[in-house]
Formats: C-alpha cells, structure tokens, sequence
C-alpha cells in the first residue's frame, strides 16, 4: 500500500497568525500518526513563515512512523537536516521567496550539485529523493546522481484530472515506469486530494509515498483530521 505523509505546514501557517502555540504542531503530528498517516512531512523555510527550526528540531523525537524534511538544499538546510538526520529529505529548487513548489528540478543541469548534496545525505543515512517532473530525461538523471527516489510534481495530472483522466495520468505513468526501471523508488505530490488520489494510486501501484498537506488541512476543516486521514487513507488501498 502507498504510504501516506501528512504535510504539516499549513497548521504552523495558522499557529504563526497568533504568535502563540495553538494549534500545537508537535501535538497534531502526533495525532496524524495516531489516526493512522504513515509519515510526516515538513518544508521549513529560510523566513519560517509556516514550520520554523525549533520546530524540526522538536518533531524529531515523537515522530515514530517517518520523517521527511523537504526544502531547497542551502548550506543552512542542510546543516538543520544534517543535524536531525530524517528518514527522507526530499530537495525541491524553490527559491526563498516563492510560494509554494511550482516544478520540478532540472535535475541534468544541476548534475555536479545535486550529485554533492545526495552523497551528503546518504552520508548521514538519510534516503535522499529529487522532485521532478514527469521527465524520463529528468528521472534518469536523478538515478546517475545517486538519488534514492524522485517525487513527481503532480500538480500537471490534478489540473488535468477533471477534462480528461486517462490523458492526464499518462506522462506520469511513463515517468514512473522509468523511475521502476531505474531501480528508483517513487513518491509524488502536490494538489493531490480526495477527487483524484485514487485514480493515481490505481494506475502506478508501485508508488511507494504520497505527500500531502494543503488538501488534507482543508479537507479536516470540514471533516475533522482523523476523517480525514482514513479518507485518504482509503484512497490508497488496493
């Protein structure tokens, strides 16, 4: 079954607008994987407007299913991973003022860098993965790098998913195929949610992990978390 990672940004989004500790990050963390998310994720950035340092660092010792610090490989992210050592860190080529993630890497014209910052990782025994799109080119390059798994950047399929299913779940599954036959391991996410999730995981079974978090903490706003969690858990069961 394809592992379900709970992003956890968007509740430190609506701590920080109080300046308080509530919600408590550390506390809901640990009721997603209560109620059963098989992971956490997090993108602290450099401006901590959502997930911020001390939170990392906290989150490192309650989590027990596993942790997956994300975010764009600068030496300070990297010394905050190096020092908390993940399960995964997933590196994505967002700069510091963007939004949220809107593509995947160019993984071949990063080659030297990103080859660096994967040998880091792998030296702390931490699973290194790259996002990208759904690029053959992109997904081989990734394996020449010594990455352990691509994160495909879904937000093409869900833009797509309601005009036509089958066309827009195809590149992604080629991509993955390519990821399989590369001996990567595959994870995917963003704007993944309860319409279209089921359809993805249906059609490339291998996928080892989803990552989501804007639509599940919107979805619990009507719903409640743990609704939430078992919906989307029930998405991902064969």
């Amino acid at each position: 079954m394809t592992r379900l990672s709970v992003n956890i940004n968007k509740v430190a989004t609506l701590r920080n607008a109080r300046g308080e500790n509530v919600p408590d990050v550390v506390r809901f963390a640990i009721d997603c994987e209560r109620f059963g998310a098989q992971g956490i994720t997090v993108h602290p950035r450099p401006d901590e407007r959502h997930i911020r340092r001390d939170d990392v660092r906290a989150l490192q010792h309650v989590i027990d299913t596993e942790f997956n610090i994300e975010g764009y490989p600068a030496e300070d992210f990297m010394s905050l991973v190096e020092e908390v050592r993940p399960a995964q860190c997933t590196l994505v080529p967002d700069s510091p003022d963007v939004l949220t993630s809107s593509a995947g890497w160019d993984v071949k014209s990063n080659a030297a860098f990103l080859r660096e910052i994967c040998s880091r990782l792998k030296g702390h025994g931490i699973r290194a993965s790259i996002f990208v799109a759904a690029d053959p080119e992109q997904i081989q390059a990734a394996r020449e790098i010594g990455a352990d798994r691509v994160e495909l950047y879904t937000k093409p399929y869900a833009d797509n998913y309601a005009r036509n299913r089958e066309a827009a779940i195809a590149p992604f599954v080629k991509a993955a195929e390519t990821a399989r036959d590369a001996g990567l391991g595959l994870n995917a996410g963003h704007d993944l949610n309860l319409l279209n999730l089921r359809f993805f995981a249906e059609r490339i079974p291998w996928l080892d992990e989803v990552s989501i978090g804007h639509a599940i903490i919107s979805d619990a706003l009507y719903l409640g978390i743990e609704k939430t969690i078992q919906e989307y858990l029930r998405c991902l069961r064969p």
